[in-house]
């Protein structure tokens, strides 16, 4: 399986910030948990990938 790493802009539904997270789009769906760079809190990221090319991606406060 060819791994393919690409960057994306999010924003943590903690505190607001603008930040960018590395994804791995070859995997055609993924969830997990990551901690927010700025305010460190926990947020999951749900992430699809078509064909490696066209990443979705959905992020949401861990607490709720």
């Amino acid at each position: 399986m060819r791994r393919e790493i690409t960057e994306q802009a999010i924003v943590c539904p903690h505190c607001g910030e603008r930040i960018t997270v590395l994804l791995d789009s070859s995997v055609p769906e993924q969830q997990y948990v990551e901690d927010c760079q700025v305010c460190c809190r926990p947020m999951t990221l749900l992430v699809t990938s078509l064909d490696g090319r066209d990443v979705s991606i959905s992020v949401h406060n861990d607490l709720e």
